[in-house]
């Protein structure tokens, strides 16, 4: 690194750490101190902060003196800063303890739990994330509602604009600065296209290990959004931004190779979907129900499960199936693989991975079987999704099978974040309820 570092000029460092909510923390420095071999420090606390800046009373799973913990970069994620003024890196940092144990409530250290139990078995995951955003304009005053962006044209979308190649266009300014920036960060963007919502994008990040694709993604965010601001657009990965729009999903494409050969695991020589495959799919579809709150975080998350709305409301299966929860692409059976399509735009990428992989592997352990595939609309089907926040983080409480796998210690801190976040979201009063039950109830 440090090489790398004189060879692109370097005079500034961002030591970045994501936390629960998928946000950067982390240190800035000069680039020669970040050479010089001195540890990096920062509170273990920085996992217990909730997206509303409380933290709940749960110092037992750290430490109640609050203390540090120790950074170290990952050499594999050094890259350019592409937007700063002066020739900057940012380096992903992975959290130790004072003994050299890590820290099991680290999101990054969840999804490598996770990885070594597959690897134990001689199994490799492969995943590709597909990431739906909007660009909206600037809102200053929270308590407005979102407006959908303006671009060269000078007018504001007001409908549908499904793969409209000019929509996209509308914003090529902004698209050009995104991927400069991808391009030199080593952000490997494989399709850009306009979503069903206005102003509404996704981009498809091309396949690989997950923890690299988890990096890839939360990166992508930071830089779609440093992107939008320097045109004056917001870039939000919020799950419902706007009122009868539709919700914005992060898809989890995920398949497995075998360590030793490279060869896909999940599929016949034919083509179909093996035993392996309906096993992880059982999985999915036993295990993501007690796991929504990983997979849906926030309030706003769950407005996002509405019937005909483009998101699953259910936990079916079916082959090229986009209203099923879980897809099996019409592919090849080198490129056999699940498209997981629960988890909303606002997750934490590591944690959704971690998430989804987590559920998988306990289906393939326990040898479970799934349900027949679907062959009509999953929107005529029973809405089983949960849509309440505190449930979901009850259920995900409960789960003996997911705390095994991802970590006691690492599920109390989340429900207990969750629940602070709960808590600060019902001392919100909203104008639907102003609206509706001030003078009527």
């Amino acid at each position: 690194m440090k090489d790398w570092i004189e060879q692109h000029q370097i005079t500034e460092v961002e030591c970045i750490v994501p936390d629960l909510a998928g946000a950067a923390r982390g240190k800035i420095m000069p680039a020669t101190k970040f050479t010089n071999g001195k540890p990096l420090r920062m509170p273990q606390s920085i996992f217990m902060q909730s997206v509303t800046g409380d933290y709940p009373d749960i110092w037992e799973r750290i430490n109640p003196l609050d203390v540090d913990m120790e950074l170290r970069p990952d050499p594999y994620t050094i890259r350019i800063l592409p937007w700063a003024r002066e020739p900057s890196a940012q380096v992903i940092h992975d959290c130790f303890d004072m003994d050299g144990g890590p820290i099991g409530i680290s999101p990054r250290q969840v999804l490598r739990r996770v990885l070594d139990l597959y690897r134990a078995e001689g199994w490799r995951p492969v995943v590709a994330p597909e990431l739906e955003f909007y660009l909206l304009q600037p809102n200053l005053d929270p308590r407005q509602p979102l407006q959908p962006p303006v671009g060269r044209t000078g007018r504001a979308e007001h409908s549908g604009q499904s793969f409209n190649i000019d929509a996209v266009n509308d914003f090529e300014p902004m698209f050009d600065d995104m991927y400069e920036y991808c391009e030199g960060q080593g952000l490997e963007i494989d399709t850009l296209i306009h979503e069903e919502g206005m102003g509404q994008m996704e981009i498809n990040l091309l396949h690989g290990d997950p923890l690299e694709l988890a990096d890839q993604a939360f990166l992508f965010k930071r830089t779609v959004r440093e992107a939008a601001l320097r045109h004056d657009l917001y870039a939000t990965f919020m799950a419902k931004p706007m009122e009868n729009q539709p919700g914005s999903a992060m898809h989890i494409h995920q398949s497995i190779e075998s360590l030793e050969t490279g060869e896909n695991l999940l599929s016949t020589p034919e083509g179909k979907p093996n035993e392996l495959l309906l096993a992880h799919i059982a999985g999915l579809q036993q295990f993501l129900p007690d796991a929504m709150a990983l997979m849906t975080p926030y309030v706003n998350s769950y407005r996002r499960i509405v019937r005909e709305m483009s998101a699953p409301i259910n936990f079916h299966w079916g082959f090229d199936n986009r209203t099923t929860g879980f897809r099996i692409p019409d592919n090849n059976p080198a490129a056999m693989r699940v498209e997981n399509r629960i988890a909303s735009a606002d997750v934490n990428p590591y944690l959704a991975i971690a998430t989804s992989l987590a559920c998988g592997y306990v289906g393939m352990k326990q040898g479970l079987e799934p349900s027949e595939p679907l062959a009509g609309s999953a929107y005529n089907e029973p809405i089983q999704l949960s849509r309440h926040w505190y449930d979901s983080l009850q259920r995900l409480d409960r789960n003996k099978d997911l705390r095994a796998v991802l970590g006691d210690a690492f599920v109390d801190v989340y429900v207990s974040v969750k629940e602070a976040e709960f808590d600060n979201f019902l001392n919100v009063i909203s104008p639907w309820e102003r609206e509706h039950l001030l003078l009527k109830v």
